[in-house]
């Protein structure tokens, strides 16, 4: 994809709204069924809120019933990075922005189709930019 995207913490901090910052610099998590993505049906692609790469297509959304916003499979693989995960006492799988390494959410093996893989991502992670129609 892009060049890597390096900012200071203080440039993080100017860029980034306090709940951006937690969940995307410190790999904080957002409470369950609050996130303003989490309902979202409608069509556009979900980019990264710390740098604006592309990470995923309204197609790949579906309701999971976990309370963030879930995706069957990236926009394209290269846009995110996988990293073990081992706190709180778990072993889990983190999803990060392969531009800016930003903490995105996790990855499980329990979703639907082909791959079986339930993105599991933060709201406040993401910026959705709306799919232009024709004529608008």
């Amino acid at each position: 994809m892009s060049d890597k995207l390096n900012l200071t913490e203080a440039e993080w901090r100017e860029k980034l709204t306090p709940e951006q910052y937690r969940v995307l610099r410190e790999a904080g998590t957002e409470r369950a069924f609050t996130g303003k993505y989490e309902k979202n049906k409608a069509e556009g692609e979900y980019k990264c809120a710390g740098c604006g790469q592309p990470l995923f297509e309204s197609e790949a959304k579906y309701d999971s019933g976990s309370g963030w916003p879930s995706f069957t499979a990236p926009a394209d693989q290269s846009a995110v990075e996988m990293n073990q995960d081992v706190s709180h006492g778990m072993v889990r799988t983190e999803v990060v922005c392969s531009k800016c390494a930003g903490h995105l959410g996790h990855v499980f093996p329990d979703g639907p189709g082909p791959e079986g893989l339930r993105y599991c991502i933060n709201s406040a992670a993401l910026q959705f930019e709306p799919e232009e129609k024709p004529g608008e």
